[in-house]
């Protein structure tokens, strides 16, 4: 495959739209976050769609709402579009509280289809990765950064990893569940400093 203007135009409207934003509690540019989701997903056979609704898929959600949905409509067109609204957990401000997102976009999965899937999975891949990582140099002291604790998030990336892995397969999914088993059990072990 390869990728059209159309997919650098979605790059550089990621830029615009996060370029002052930071990886949570980290000095780390977004943008990085974005690449790193897209790249995943055009690894694992999505389309050039797919990957553009990984570099915007917190565009809505983050930078705009319903304006920034309209604006990637008129640009990419629906199926981006809709690929950006059905990986956004909740459009609304505020926010509904964080379990009831997280249930309502576990059932959101469970119907989605692959295309959804794939970019979602790359998305809660990456955040697991930067999770562990992260967990590695700061231990506990990493869940102060989320508004739920650890016993939580290791929850919802339990859930996610199951569904991927009933739904989707393939690298993604099993890269997820090693990911998630990686954190619980470097949560289980001792820390040595």
């Amino acid at each position: 495959m390869e990728l059209t203007d159309r997919f650098d135009a979605a790059f550089a409207l990621a830029s615009d739209l996060h370029r002052t934003q930071r990886r949570k509690s980290t000095d780390i540019p977004y943008l990085s976050h974005l690449m790193a989701v897209a790249g995943l997903v055009l690894e694992n056979g999505g389309s050039e769609d797919e990957g553009i609704a990984a570099l915007l898929h917190d565009a809505v959600e983050d930078q705009g709402g319903k304006a920034t949905l309209d604006l990637i409509r008129l640009e990419f067109g629906d199926l981006v579009a809709d690929l950006v609204m059905a990986l956004s957990d909740t459009d609304e401000k505020p926010k509904p509280p964080w379990r009831e997102r997280k249930e309502r976009y576990l059932r959101h999965l469970e119907e989605a289809p692959v295309e959804v899937l794939r970019v979602s999975a790359a998305d809660k891949l990456h955040n697991a990765r930067a999770i562990v990582r992260d967990y590695l140099e700061f231990g506990e002291d990493l869940w102060n950064r989320f508004s739920a604790p650890a016993s939580s998030q290791i929850w919802y990336y339990r859930s996610l990893a199951d569904v991927f892995r009933r739904r989707l397969g393939g690298h993604l999914a099993s890269d997820l569940s090693r990911t998630v088993a990686d954190l619980e059990w470097l949560m289980d072990s001792p820390r040595v400093v």
